[in-house]
């Protein structure tokens, strides 16, 4: 065969193309246990976080068996709990359920029981920022209406504006903040231009991240809507 010729420049670059493709299929393939793997230690160390407990990827396994473990389940918007498995409930996709309308969609809880014997319930929460999705977990005291902490990261937000979602310093003011008020659900509001330190339902918004702002605070009036039924049991 002619080496200059048209047919094996074509033969040449078409068996170059399925070989490649026969080697990243198979990469991916091999990879892919690690990579969930990763994601799933990932989202422990997120839920464990919203109630103050520090993991690794070494150690978060044991600590979501100690301090959560089967205690995992879904709920639908009638805010009843549905027939499926603990792990089922911790596969849940988020970005696949918020597409739906909020009485289609079904609701994690993540029941952690910590050593002084109190019950914390950890919610997660998806929404969209400017630039992506964001998310997060948010955690109530046993009143279900007192966060104990939340934790939310993002995409791909503007680093130094809105992406200061994921600092500890924008999630502490959510600690002891109330989502109802005389039996109403009024959720956590994102405030530009700040609260007094005392409000109960507000944090300050980031300073040049109004759209992530409020984003954020559709997130969780979006999903603490689909959450009431539940948490007014």
């Amino acid at each position: 065969m002619d080496r200059q010729g048209n047919k094996y420049t074509f033969l040449y670059a078409s068996i170059m193309v399925i070989v490649v493709a026969t080697v990243l299929a198979f990469v991916a393939e091999a990879l892919n246990p690690i990579q969930k793997k990763n994601e799933e230690e990932a989202k422990m160390i997120d839920i464990l976080k919203s109630v103050g407990i520090e993991s690794t990827t070494t150690n978060v396994a044991d600590k979501y068996e100690e301090y959560i473990g089967e205690n995992v389940y879904i709920l639908n918007f009638e805010g009843d709990r549905q027939e499926v498995s603990p792990q089922a409930a911790f596969n849940i996709d988020l970005a696949r359920e918020v597409r739906k309308p909020l009485s289609e969609r079904q609701y994690p809880v993540f029941e952690c029981h910590l050593a002084s014997g109190e019950v914390k319930y950890i919610l997660p929460v998806r929404g969209k920022g400017l630039w992506g999705p964001i998310w997060g977990y948010v955690s109530l005291n046993e009143d279900k209406n007192t966060i104990f902490g939340a934790t939310f990261d993002h995409k791909g937000e503007t680093p130094g504006l809105g992406a200061e979602i994921s600092t500890d310093a924008f999630q502490k003011q959510f600690k002891g903040k109330t989502i109802f008020e005389d039996g109403e659900l009024v959720s956590v509001n994102v405030v530009k231009g700040g609260v007094p330190d005392d409000a109960p339902h507000g944090v300050d918004a980031i300073s040049g991240g109004t759209i992530t702002s409020q984003g954020l605070d559709a997130m969780l009036e979006d999903y603490f809507n689909g959450y009431e039924a539940f948490l007014k049991k």
